[in-house]
């Protein structure tokens, strides 16, 4: 475990994560608060091709599962936190639920910015949340960080 601790793809999964976290959560905020993507340099009319009419079912999603979401799982894997209820969705039960939801939110970004892609007006942000995503996923697929996280 201190090899690990000290690992430089340890520091960099948990840097990724908290980058994620912390701009969904200010993201998610501000489209919550200013639906009609004002805060953010957008407009309504790129929703054009989305079910939305304005951008807070959006800023909600983005809040709670890029935002909270991911904060929750980098604090499952900096104080390897033991959550039994976590484990429901753990698909990879010889695997710590922190890392499982760890992939998972790889996937998940990378998902959520090619829907966005698809249904919206390209914006700034999106090809450096779908690097990260594909960053976490690199990081979190390492041999290494996996072996760790073995139960």
């Amino acid at each position: 475990m201190t090899f690990f601790k000290n690992h430089i793809l340890y520091y960099v999964l948990c840097f990724l994560l908290l980058f994620l976290g912390l701009n969904a959560i200010m993201g998610g905020l501000l489209l919550m608060i200013k639906p009609d993507g004002s805060l953010m340099g957008m407009t309504v009319d790129w929703l054009e091709n989305a079910p939305f009419k304005n951008y807070f079912i959006p800023g909600l999603i983005l809040f709670t599962t890029l935002g909270l979401f991911t904060l929750f799982t980098l604090a499952g894997l900096v104080f390897k936190m033991d959550c039994k209820w976590c484990s429901i969705l753990n698909i990879y039960p010889d695997r710590f639920w922190a890392w499982t939801y760890s992939v998972y939110i790889g996937i998940i970004a990378i998902i959520w910015i090619t829907v966005q892609l698809i249904m919206t007006q390209y914006f700034w942000i999106q090809p450096v949340i779908i690097f990260n995503g594909v960053l976490i996923l690199m990081c979190a697929l390492h041999p290494k960080i996996m072996k760790t996280y073995l139960r």
